[in-house]
Order: C-alpha cells, then structure tokens, then sequence
C-alpha cells in the first residue's frame, strides 16, 4: 500500500521556487477559486485520475488541501496517480499560511459552499433552541427538522440546504446557477 511522504512547508516552498514540484491542490472549485498558493494546479479529488497528472512527469507531485485532512484520508487513491514517490504539504494550505508563505486570495468569492451550509445549520439550531426557550417550545421543532436535515445530508450525500445556498445571488457566478 503506497502513501503519501509528508514535507514541511519550507521544503515545498523550495521545490517549487526550484521547479522540482508541482503543487496539486484537490480541494473543490468553490474552496480553490477564494484562496489557493500561486502556480498551484488545480485538480479537485472528486476528479483527479493519473492521466490529468500526467503532464508533470518528471517532478514531484506534492498535493495539498486546507488542513491535510483530506489528504491524508485519500492518501492511498492520490498516489496511485504518481509513478513513483508522492508527497504531501504537512498541514495543507492553513500551515502554508502560518508560515507566512504568500497566497492569492479573492476575497469576492463566496464562502465554501459547505462552510455556509454549516453556518447556517448551525444558526437555525441556535434560532430554534432559543425561540423554544424564550417564546415557546414549537420553535424546538426547527432545530429538529434542521438536525434531520443534516442527518439525511449525511446518509445519502443529498443535502438540500447546499442546493438551496447553490442559487442564492451571491453564489450564482461561482456556483453556475441560473
């Protein structure tokens, strides 16, 4: 079983500067499009295939997510898209930035798509809780059908709210809605 060979920021931020190494980011369009490290390719995990690797045959391929979680979980999968070794940055682009390296931000994109998903989740669950508290005990029924929702989101990888978020305005350009 093949996995991936961890690197301290330090030591990518010299391989690339070196042209030793591409940088593979698998986080998803939405996550990508707000905040990435410069000349980072872009190769979401929900799509990445050797063959889309394939171009940067003869450096090292090192992936990268925000926290490495995600790397780490998929280890396995992202390395058998490399011939040979494969690395990962330690810590994903939240370590990159406390080590002060430089990123391109766009600040005009919207939020990560699950990210508002968890914010407004987790708002209506506070709104039911305390109108049940302080109005009337009905309100708690929001926050049950809001905990459901996520409940189902989870079991069958349809959530709802996330479609809905999709179509606000504020996420029509990022998200392709109508």
């Amino acid at each position: 079983m093949t996995s991936l060979t961890p690197l301290k920021p330090a030591d990518v931020a010299e391989r690339l500067k070196a042209r030793r190494a591409v940088l593979v980011d698998i986080r998803e369009p939405d996550e990508f499009a707000r905040e990435y490290v410069s000349g980072a390719v872009h190769a979401p995990l929900s799509r990445i295939d050797a063959p889309s690797l394939e171009r940067h045959a003869g450096r090292d391929i090192i992936y990268t997510c925000r926290t490495g979680n995600r790397t780490a979980t998929n280890g396995v999968k992202l390395a058998s898209c490399v011939p040979g070794q494969a690395f990962v940055l330690e810590g994903g682009l939240d370590a990159w930035k406390a080590h002060g390296l430089p990123v391109q931000a766009d600040r005009s994109q919207p939020i990560e798509l699950m990210r508002q998903v968890q914010m407004t989740a987790g708002g209506l669950i506070l709104i039911g809780a305390a109108l049940g508290l302080l109005v009337h005990p009905a309100f708690w029924g929001l926050s049950a059908f809001v905990g459901a929702g996520l409940f189902v989101a989870g079991a069958t990888g349809f959530c709802g709210m996330a479609r809905v978020l999709a179509v606000m305005p504020w996420n029509r350009k990022a998200y392709g809605a109508a």
